[in-house]
């Protein structure tokens, strides 16, 4: 066949004859890269993998973020793995999907997670028992702001108060409200070193309920709360113990900005204030 100057190939433009198929779209380019670890080694939370896929499905709905979930911590590492293998180097935030116990990590690779958030400036998030793992990691308590101390009232109707009500990943809240979950009792725990989000309305809490299990003489019980470690932004929340909590759009939207915050899309104040003053 002889083609005359300006002569088109269908190819050529993208059209679709019968014997050529569309040019497929090209795939979207995705923001940042999140690393979702769902490792445990204690008690085993059966919402992990509702909490992994909220993560998962938030970041592919919206195109912000694409998602690596993993049971195992070979990825906290900035060693090159091969294989086609990922590694701190290609993510930007790491997310603790209640992991628990002591998490299968060497020296190298604690040494590269810190550096990843204090150093790199990249983001993590800590999803319920986050707060209980890694105790004979003293850094780690540091970085997250501290340890799991007992829940005193195991799962119940929490009442809540917002201390923060501009901060993305907590506005949506409204002053005070009740939510059913368990609330964690954190010890080596400050709020002059996090800039508390939520906490437990202290004058509405049965205490003879919590009994032997209430440690905190203060009884100041924080919900959530954001800091940063270094160049690195650092969320947590005790929410999101049940399965059903993570149908409840609140507790997703809550983790969804919170995941935004920490890679740096949204702003908000990381500094410690005053306790907030019990609801009337």
């Amino acid at each position: 066949m002889l083609l005359s100057i300006g002569t088109v190939l269908p190819f050529a433009t993208g059209q679709a004859t019968a014997a050529t198929p569309p040019i497929p779209h090209a795939k979207p380019i995705h923001l940042k890269h999140v690393l979702v670890i769902g490792e445990t080694k204690g008690f085993e939370h059966d919402s992990i993998p509702a909490a992994m896929n909220a993560i998962y499905t938030m970041g592919k709905e919206t195109g912000l973020w694409d998602t690596t979930l993993r049971t195992d911590t070979e990825l906290i590492t900035k060693k090159d793995l091969g294989r086609n293998t990922k590694n701190l180097k290609y993510f930007d935030a790491i997310v603790f999907a209640s992991t628990t116990g002591e998490l299968d990590l060497d020296e190298s690779q604690k040494q590269d997670m810190m550096s990843f958030i204090k150093e790199d400036g990249k983001g993590f998030v800590g999803i319920h028992a986050a707060l209980d793992t890694n105790y004979k990691w003293p850094e780690y308590g540091e970085m997250i702001g501290g340890w799991f101390d007992q829940h005193p009232w195991m799962t119940f109707n929490a009442p809540i108060l917002n201390e923060d009500s501009d901060f993305p990943a907590v506005r949506h809240f409204p002053k005070a409200f009740v939510k059913y979950d368990e609330i964690y009792q954190p010890k080596e725990w400050s709020r002059d070193k996090v800039n508390v989000l939520l906490s437990l309305d202290a004058s509405k809490l049965d205490y003879a309920a919590g009994g032997t299990r209430v440690h905190r003489q203060d009884h100041d019980f924080a919900v959530a709360w954001d800091k940063m470690y270094g160049k690195g932004r650092v969320f947590y929340s005790t929410l999101g113990h049940t399965e059903e909590s993570w149908d409840d759009p609140d507790i997703k939207k809550m983790y969804f900005e919170a995941v935004r915050w920490v890679l740096g899309m949204t702003d908000g104040s990381t500094a410690s204030h005053a306790r907030v003053a019990p609801t009337k």
